[in-house]
């Protein structure tokens, strides 16, 4: 069970924005994306190696010692044509996901591919924000950014990326002071689902609208079409950028739909009770594994979670191992089993009729609720009375 209660004050932001680089901008961002790459999984390699041949802990001093040998060997000198932020850049990341494969939050490192997204970061002494134009270095001229709103202040780092479609984006971390929304009486409580998107207790129904299906036709074809060109040819390079369109119109989709639902819930509501529900293992089902991914579970709950923490509200996660299916929302009364497919069910205690993703939206809140006001871990199947919390 978790309660995240926030304050409202400065955090920081990231501010993305799409641009169009001319030709000399996309050969200077090209060679950068290919030295950050390069380094990457060279000292990765490098690290890789002396662990397993010397029993040798490499940290990030000496990975950037290996990044300035590499700068001064003639083989590798093109490292010095870009600028040698992005480069001390990706060893810190790299050195922050070593830790966290240390401390068990994460698999193992992996070598960067140029077929995927690609990235590289600027801190302050890289780039410079003028005016409303961004310079970066050793780029004469201003990013051709399509500003949609103004940055709420200067940044302090600037990460340019190009997705697997070709596309070019510009993310900018800002420090910005939210505005905590009006204080409100309603409360919710939200049971995500596969056939409906989440259902509310107060009985509204979000449809699912399974977006990897709408394009499934047509990405099929694609697919199709890919898998007949020759390797390494311009027509299967083609052919796979359309195919990375498709999922990028794909996940555009979800994510702009996420966005609107879950900016609606916080503006709507004081105390947000969800599911805290371990998405990556119910990724392991045989026959609901795609439908899970299309839903986005994991991507709407940690939207309403910063969010809420913006707008100043309340976001509650109960256990996920909560019976609020199985449980009657007037009695408390437990069923003992309650199969997928059944939707609709009677209580056999007091014979009250339960539409069964209703009735778990309300207990939901009722457990999200009791939590806030006494601080108890609800879980498993210790009774709940929830009849007043309705």
């Amino acid at each position: 069970m978790h309660v995240y209660l926030y304050s409202v004050g400065m955090t920081k932001r990231a501010y993305r924005y799409r641009f169009y680089p001319t030709p000399e901008q996309e050969h200077l961002l090209a060679r950068t994306f290919g030295c950050v790459r390069f380094v990457y999984n060279a000292v990765l390699r490098y690290r890789t190696d002396a662990f397993r041949e010397r029993r040798e802990k490499i940290g990030y001093v000496a990975a950037n010692a290996e990044l300035s040998r590499m700068k001064k060997a003639e083989e590798t000198a093109f490292l010095n044509e870009v600028s040698s932020v992005p480069l001390q850049q990706c060893l810190r990341h790299q050195q922050t996901a070593f830790k966290n494969f240390f401390e068990g939050r994460a698999r193992y490192p992996t070598f960067k591919s140029k077929r995927h997204r690609q990235s590289a970061e600027f801190t302050r002494s890289a780039f410079t924000y003028r005016d409303g134009k961004l310079f970066l270095a050793k780029c004469k001229a201003p990013l051709p950014v399509r500003w949609s709103r103004e940055l709420p202040s200067e940044p302090t780092t600037v990460t340019v990326s190009k997705d697997s479609a070709g596309r070019y984006f510009v993310s900018c971390l800002c420090e910005f002071k939210p505005a905590a929304l009006p204080v409100t009486p309603k409360r919710v409580g939200i049971d995500l689902g596969l056939k409906d998107l989440f259902v509310t207790s107060d009985g509204h129904r979000i449809g699912n609208p399974r977006h990897t299906a709408k394009y499934a036709t047509r990405l099929a074809k694609a697919q199709r079409r890919l898998s007949k060109k020759t390797l390494g040819s311009k027509n299967r390079a083609k052919a796979r950028k359309k195919v990375a369109r498709l999922h990028a119109k794909i996940s555009d989709c979800r994510m702009d739909r996420l966005h609107k639902l879950s900016r609606q819930i916080v503006n709507e509501n004081q105390v947000i009770c969800v599911e805290s529900l371990k998405v990556k293992n119910m990724l392991r089902h045989p026959r609901l594994a795609k439908s899970i991914s299309d839903a986005g579970w994991g991507e709407f709950v940690r939207q309403l979670e910063y969010k809420a923490a913006w707008a100043g509200r309340q976001l509650s996660a109960i256990d996920p191992w909560y019976p609020s299916s199985k449980r009657c929302s007037g009695c408390g009364h437990v069923m003992p089993e309650m199969l997928l497919q059944i939707r609709t069910w009677t209580c056999p205690e007091c014979a009250a009729e339960h539409d069964r993703d209703v009735n778990a939206a309300i207990n939901i809140k009722a457990a999200g609720l009791a939590v806030l006001a006494l601080g108890e871990n609800v879980s498993g199947m210790e009774p709940v009375s929830v009849s007043s919390s309705r």
